[in-house]
């Protein structure tokens, strides 16, 4: 087993628009993790113009390039899609991918929420090309609703997405669902959400692999707080990496997301690297 992880030092020292500076210690509060032997650290490349404007109109890759925050976006673009595609090919098990600038939000045409560029469906995309049809599930536990993911993947069959925000709803011929976590919720309570509205969906939709955008904006104290404590996370990257072992061969992304506590990420984010590499 094999475990990625894709950072890049431009992600420190620098305030994102909603999730601030979050990464400001970054990697370095992960150097026990990255010294495990199969753990290996990667710098991410920005993605290509070309890949952008297969998933983003012209006039939305234009505006992009003239933004502050356009190299963020497509770094944390740039490291998705290799993650994505090495975990596909086999040369990794799974990943952990920081991300700024660049996330659910990122419509074809539009974005907001401090997310201005598309990760998967750039990611999807080149693992498809390159490696032939796929079928894909992608988990948003994130707070807000992933708008850009649904607006890019709604007539994509081959696309499981299952979103925990504020709807109830089925669209996309059952393979595009939303779970209301609205009200407050104990961790408990969230995973068992998760056992009822993912994990038997995924186990019979079969993908390939399993992409999971991990925001801690729900946590306590967040700006999306439900009333989840940071202990919640690693706990639910354990049970669908377990998902993924059953299902997948355990390919499994996660993709770092919404959230603002320092505190939380710091914590969290290296004990993910343990769960992924143990």
């Amino acid at each position: 087993m094999t475990t990625g992880v894709f950072f890049h030092n431009d992600f420190r020292g620098e305030e994102w628009l909603i999730i601030g500076d979050k990464f400001r210690n970054f990697p370095g509060v992960m150097t026990p993790q990255l010294k495990r032997p199969n753990v290996t650290l990667f710098e991410p490349r920005a993605v290509s113009e070309d890949l952008l404007l297969k998933v983003h109109t012209p006039g939305f890759v234009r505006n992009l390039k003239q933004a502050w925050y356009c190299q963020g976006a497509r770094l944390s673009v740039g490291g998705c899609v290799e993650a994505v595609e090495k975990v596909l090919s086999g040369d990794l098990t799974n990943a952990l991918v920081f991300t700024v600038a660049a996330g659910h939000h990122a419509e074809r045409d539009s974005a907001w929420g401090g997310t201005y560029a598309s990760c998967a469906g750039p990611a999807f995309l080149n693992a498809r090309e390159k490696l032939g049809p796929k079928r894909l599930a992608k988990l948003d536990t994130d707070r807000h609703h992933g708008n850009g993911t649904r607006d890019i993947f709604l007539e994509d069959s081959d696309v499981l997405h299952v979103c925990f925000c504020s709807w109830e709803r089925i669209e996309g011929e059952g393979a595009k669902v939303c779970v209301n976590i609205a009200a407050p919720h104990t961790d408990d309570a969230y995973m068992d959400k998760v056992r009822a509205e993912f994990i038997p969906r995924v186990r019979d939709f079969r993908p390939h692999m399993i992409l999971h955008n991990l925001g801690h904006d729900t946590c306590e104290l967040d700006y999306g707080d439900i009333g989840l404590t940071p202990d919640l996370y690693p706990q639910l990257t354990a049970e669908v990496k377990q998902c993924a072992e059953a299902v997948c061969e355990g390919r499994y992304v996660v993709l770092t997301h919404g959230g603002n506590r320092r505190d939380v990420a710091e914590s969290i984010f290296p004990r993910i690297i343990e769960i992924l590499s143990d």
